[in-house]
């Protein structure tokens, strides 16, 4: 399921890092070139969407652009295939959790013992993962995620909890770590020819925006982390700037407190259940 709000705030951890900032003398380890995904399906700046991951969508569908549903409920295709089939040129996102174990998932079972974390806070049967197992046994695991969101159709993948390492993951992860992680993410959804968005981790955008196609996020405006301007180094500006497209979702806020300057800053905002229901209020558009 979607991530209640970190406990840290972007901007905490910000905060946090320039106390601690002495002692990372060793420098980081260089990034992988971006792999380019020619051809591949990107939502315009400008995209209507819903957002849907407790059920799946119902005839007759909202008239929006693009569908961000949950991957294994859908994995056989037949949704992924009638969603596209109502409008044509319409993009279907596949929604997993890329940084958290979750027992209810079929493949559960696969996941070794020595990259379970900690449980998270308000979430039954989930828990963090080691990221930095990647090249190992989590890797497949993922890839094969990957391969799955492919092989029903979809066009996109929004890899959820890839934040790990600003939260109490029960591993000591870095930044570096995760930015080593969710390079490679990118990297393997692009081979696959998906695209992919980057879901939250907003202190990382300015390394992490040539990898990532679009954004998902929660609760930008109501935690006052969603510009540069914000923030001082990092924001959402900086994906539209480049071109692509932000999606962000607000529960707590009236859409009069915040609709107004997502359309300013053209993102592409909804007021949402933490449900993540069928209910939506679009902020434009459809």
């Amino acid at each position: 399921m979607r991530r209640l709000p970190a406990l840290i705030s972007a901007a905490a951890l910000a905060a946090t890092a320039l106390v601690s900032a002495p002692a990372a003398a060793a420098a980081p380890k260089a990034l992988p070139a971006p792999v380019a995904c020619n051809g591949c399906w990107k939502p315009a700046l400008n995209t209507s969407w819903q957002w849907q991951l407790s059920s799946l969508p119902a005839k007759p569908y909202p008239n929006v652009q693009m569908f961000d549903i949950d991957g294994f409920a859908a994995k056989d295709g037949a949704i992924v295939r009638s969603l596209k089939a109502d409008k044509p040129g319409r993009g279907v996102v596949c929604y997993l959790s890329a940084g958290t174990y979750e027992d209810w998932r079929p493949d559960a079972g696969q996941f070794p013992s020595e990259v379970l974390g900690k449980p998270l806070e308000d979430w039954p049967g989930e828990r963090w993962l080691d990221i930095r197992k990647y090249t190992g046994k989590l890797g497949d695991i993922m890839k094969a995620r990957l391969d799955m969101c492919k092989a029903a159709g979809f066009d996109a993948v929004e890899p959820d909890n890839v934040d790990g390492y600003s939260n109490g993951s029960g591993f000591p992860l870095k930044a570096a770590d995760q930015l080593a992680y969710n390079t490679w993410f990118a990297n393997e959804a692009h081979r696959r020819g998906l695209s992919v968005a980057l879901k939250n981790d907003i202190e990382q955008i300015p390394a992490l925006l040539p990898y990532f196609d679009f954004a998902v996020n929660e609760e930008c405006w109501e935690h006052t982390e969603c510009t540069t301007a914000q923030n001082d180094d990092y924001g959402y500006d900086q994906f539209v700037k480049a071109g692509k497209a932000v999606f962000n979702v607000e529960y707590n806020l009236a859409a009069s407190a915040f609709c107004a300057k997502s359309n300013a800053q053209n993102f592409n905002s909804l007021k949402k259940k933490y449900e993540l229901d069928a209910y939506r209020v679009p902020c434009r558009g459809a």
